[in-house]
């Protein structure tokens, strides 16, 4: 879905304006996103509960069709993070933006989810299948077990690759998925403070606040990553979070740019 945000302009705009007025909202219905349909928005976020950035995405859209966001990020969701991470919410909400898939889950209702069959191989082994076990997986099954990353399907698909990776081994199939909006893979459990897998992945199917906060203690539990943060030194933490390939997708640039648009927002509030 394509974002609506302020200069946006033309039939989409239109319909947001004719929707945020059925809400109840002042709004002049003129193809054009300007200040007075950025307020509208803001306080139509604010009022439903939702991150108040002025973007139109898949979230608010859902909003004003009148569907529960009540498992959805929130700004009071937000501001828990920056206190425990000790930054201001203009950084959080630049790492939302950035590191993110936007989203945590479906229209299903379901989480998101992204099975990594290479991983699954790996996660066979941690969890003490035999080497030669592993293998005649592989061989029986090389979309769901492999040496090689792939196979993947996408969105809604995801779970059923998940569902039948996990009559080979549950645990493992789990650990071999990254999972929610900030896509935390699943054998960081035991580091994230959880009993169990099971534990991470229901607490993952619940909101995007246990989302946020597994992300938020990813962080917490890398000293350097933190600091980095803390310090604002987006090149460090790219570097550390995103591998040595962060200087071609530009994390570094787009976090300090993300960040930049956030901190007005703050100062305004």
């Amino acid at each position: 879905m394509e974002l609506i945000l302020i200069g946006s302009s033309g039939y989409n705009v239109r319909v947001l304006q004719k929707r945020l007025q059925a809400a109840g909202y002042e709004v002049t219905v003129d193809g054009d996103f300007g200040s007075n349909t950025d307020i509208a928005v803001r306080a139509f976020q604010r009022d439903h509960n939702l991150i108040d950035d002025g973007v139109v995405g898949p979230k608010t859209q859902a909003a004003l069709m009148g569907r529960d966001t009540r498992m959805l990020l929130s700004n009071a969701d937000i501001a828990r993070a920056a206190e425990l991470l000790q930054v201001d919410p203009a950084a959080v909400n630049a790492l939302r933006e950035v590191e993110s898939r936007g989203t945590g889950f479906l229209d299903d209702g379901r989480v998101v989810i992204l099975y990594e069959r290479h991983i699954m191989r790996r996660r066979m082994l941690a969890n003490g299948f035999k080497r030669a076990e592993v293998v005649s997986a592989g061989n029986r099954f090389p979309g769901l077990v492999n040496k090689t990353p792939g196979g993947y399907r996408g969105y809604y698909a995801e779970h059923f690759r998940l569902g039948n990776a996990s009559k080979i081994h549950a645990q493992s199939a789990m650990e071999s998925c990254s999972w929610g909006q900030f896509q935390i893979m699943g054998y960081h459990w035991e580091r994230l403070g959880f009993e169990s897998v099971h534990a991470f992945v229901t607490a993952m199917r619940e909101n995007e606040a246990n989302h946020l906060q597994a992300f938020v203690s990813f962080i917490q539990t890398d000293a350097d990553l933190l600091k980095a943060l803390q310090a604002r030194d987006w090149k460090a933490f790219a570097r550390i979070y995103n591998g040595p390939g962060y200087k071609k997708n530009r994390y570094d640039t787009r976090l300090a740019e993300a960040y930049a648009r956030y901190q007005p927002q703050e100062q305004a509030a």
